[in-house]
């Protein structure tokens, strides 16, 4: 693949970007390679200069190994011998030249995208296990725990970013069309419109599931208002848009997805006791639980709408994963694989079995009662899990072990207090990404707004000592859930990735140690 000098011209100009340039024989020079790390450098490269951390030394690198134009906001002198073109937002450009240059690839996938500030990942799954049945595994995925980009094992490996930068994104689309995937399935995370990394692409479906404070903080967003501007950006870019109707601030996403979608291609989903007098059009899907045990999920979908009722999907499902939680991201998915052109057996069979790494994954043990390792990583996640082991368990002793990320996300330890005071019973405060924090400092913070007087709290900084711990204190009848890290294996630590075996890891062998037999998490 290659891109020309003059192709790159031609495409910041037609979207206003390029604000200068030093080149020469713009139709003759082609590039063979793009990148954004100086590190990762082939013949003919072109470079952008791009991030907080950019230094004019990374450029001087690059032009060392091999880079002939660099993209950037303002000239820099390291550059010179090299073309420069110079651009009002280089991740504008990167995200526009990227797609140029592996041949928008996006164009020969149905694209879907998911977001919401919990039940991407879930949801997401959901619907490539669906379109899996159909499409004989063709169905790739962008995720927060894995990228999938075609049918071979090796072309499945653990995802950095939710939404990666857009240099990456487009490469590994490009890898899916020539792998043979028909279908590509990706969370959209706020950073991803925050950073344009998904500037210009343009959804065949945009899920949102959900919205609530989250990711607000000094290296995030500034306040929710932008928070929710960023997320809204996905329903504006998607020919059709399925909308929770549950969801907070209802109205404003609503009004974004009809300023580019007719409301013919907007579908609405809630469950099926869901009443709000405000509400201005029609719910199209209603969704109910059936009998609720520790084994499955189950629910019945209505098709409750004319447009509906054209998707042959109505019926009842089951789903491995537990949660009523997962009944709302079970039935977007289920309205998605609709839209795709499955119907109710398909949809029943394909989402029947999936399960996630981290996600709601339990384990019963003899005298430690139920152990849940899930992902829950927010104030609505933590409140949706506690509410419903409350509920299922028939009022039991809740034991939480959670800590908070350093370094962002900052909104979420006030979120924390108010949840575990709300639904805990006994909570460890521990160690979860600390980056250039003190984790007992965030764990302080976090404890300094707990009630006491309704949830015990112990600081335990040693993760796997907190996860030890919670479990050996268990009863019976109690719950442990173990939130926030799910199958990561690793601690961000002073910007290292710093090995941990994973909170699944960790639990199975305490399990082990106090049952002294093999157990095995529910997967």
């Amino acid at each position: 693949m290659s891109i020309s000098l003059n192709t790159c011209i031609l495409i910041l100009k037609e979207h206003h970007l390029l604000k200068s340039s030093a080149v020469q024989d713009t139709v003759a020079t082609k590039m063979d390679y793009v990148s954004y790390d100086s590190r990762d450098i082939q013949t003919n490269t072109l470079f952008f200069c791009k991030g907080a951390g950019f230094r004019p030394t990374y450029l001087s690198m690059a032009k060392d190994n091999g880079a002939i134009c660099y993209v950037a906001e303002q000239p820099y002198p390291e550059g010179k011998g090299v073309h420069a073109l110079i651009v009002r937002d280089v991740s504008k450009a990167m995200a526009l030249l990227s797609a140029a240059f592996f041949r928008f690839p996006q164009d020969d996938l149905y694209v879907v995208a998911v977001t919401g500030t919990k039940g991407k990942t879930t949801s997401a799954y959901f619907l490539k296990g669906m379109l899996d049945q159909v499409n004989g595994g063709k169905t790739a995925l962008i995720s927060s725990v894995n990228d999938v980009v075609g049918p071979k094992p090796e072309d499945s490996f653990k995802s950095s970013l939710t939404t990666p930068e857009s240099l990456d994104l487009f490469r590994d689309m490009r890898k899916a069309v020539d792998n043979g995937m028909t279908h590509l399935v990706m969370e959209v995370s706020s950073q991803a419109y925050k950073k344009n990394r998904v500037f210009g692409l343009t959804y065949d479906l945009g899920f949102f599931l959900n919205i609530s404070p989250d990711h607000i903080g000094p290296n995030e967003h500034p306040n929710f208002a932008d928070y929710l501007h960023c997320k809204l950006q996905l329903l504006v870019n998607s020919r059709k848009c399925i909308i929770n109707a549950e969801t907070d601030h209802f109205d404003e996403i609503y009004a974004a997805a009809t300023t580019t979608t007719n409301p013919d291609s907007i579908y609405l989903f809630a469950r099926d006791n869901f009443e709000n007098p405000d509400l201005k059009v029609p719910i199209d899907f209603r969704f109910s639980s059936e009998e609720l045990d520790m084994n499955e999920t189950r629910f019945n979908l209505v098709c409750a709408s004319d447009k509906a009722r054209k998707l042959p999907i109505n019926g009842d499902y089951r789903l491995k994963m537990l949660g009523d939680f997962n009944e709302s991201n079970g039935t977007a998915a289920i309205i998605g694989a609709g839209l795709a052109g499955l119907n109710h057996d398909q949809c029943a069979a394909g989402i029947r079995d999936v399960t996630i790494p981290g996600r709601m994954q339990t384990e019963r043990t003899k005298k430690h009662g139920m152990v849940v390792v899930d992902y829950a990583h927010n104030k609505a996640s933590m409140m949706a899990l506690m509410s419903f082991m409350r509920n299922e368990f028939n009022d039991p002793k809740i034991i939480v072990v959670v800590g908070a990320p350093g370094d962002k996300g900052v909104s979420r330890r006030p979120g924390f207090s108010e949840s575990l005071t709300a639904y805990a019973d006994k909570a460890f405060l521990t160690t979860d990404d600390p980056g250039f924090e003190d984790p007992k400092s965030i764990a302080e913070e976090i404890d300094s707004g707990i009630d006491h007087s309704k949830c015990d709290v112990t600081i335990e900084l040693d993760r796997k000592k907190a996860i030890h711990d919670a479990i050996a204190m268990a009863t019976p009848n109690d719950v442990v859930l173990i939130c926030g890290k799910g199958a990561d294996a690793f601690q961000k630590i002073r910007g290292v990735n710093t090995p941990y075996p994973s909170d699944i890891v960790v639990a199975q062998q305490v399990i082990n140690e106090l049952e002294g037999q093999e157990e095995h998490f529910r997967k």
